[in-house]
This record gives structure tokens, C-alpha cells and sequence, in this order.
């Protein structure tokens, strides 16, 4: 026995399949525009990032410099070696 030859699509078929491919083409287009949207906050803090890293480099002593470094910018109180109150031996 031969096999029956398949039918071609009707309209209605062939509308359905334009339906489903249209809804799936506006939520592709709508994950596009998510991961543009994400691509462009992380590009920003990207930048952010390197600025606090480029402003952290900046605050670097030379290297013949042996002061303590303060990286964060964070208040150190000065050491005085005159006012130490710990005891020495001699």
C-alpha cells in the first residue's frame, strides 16, 4: 500500500503558525531589549569600578615612600613613637 500524500496547509493553518511566530518574535524582542538594558547598568558599573580602582592606585605612595598606606581613606591617627606607652626593654 502507498502512503496517503499529505495535504497542504490551509490558511487557517498557515495563520495559526504566523500567530505563534509572531508572539514568539515579541518575546525575543522583549528579552533583547532586557540584555541591553542589563549590558548597559553593567557597563556603568564597570566604570565605576575601574574609577574607584584608578582613584585607589592614585593614592599609592612612591615606592621609596614608607608611610603607611591608607587605601581606603579612612582616617589614621598618626603614631608617635615618643608617646608610646608600652614598655621597652633595654
Amino acid at each position: 500500500m502507498s502512503e496517503p500524500t499529505p495535504l497542504p496547509p490551509s490558511l487557517d493553518d498557515l495563520s495559526a503558525s504566523l500567530e505563534r511566530l509572531s508572539e514568539k518574535i515579541s518575546l525575543i524582542q522583549g528579552a533583547v531589549r532586557n540584555l541591553n538594558q542589563s549590558r548597559l547598568q553593567l557597563e556603568g558599573k564597570i566604570e565605576d569600578a575601574q574609577k574607584r580602582v584608578q582613584r585607589i592606585l592614585s593614592r599609592l605612595p612612591e615606592q621609596n615612600d614608607g608611610r603607611q598606606l591608607n587605601l581606603l581613606g579612612e582616617a589614621i591617627p598618626p603614631t608617635n613613637s615618643e608617646d608610646d606607652s608600652e614598655p621597652t626593654t633595654h
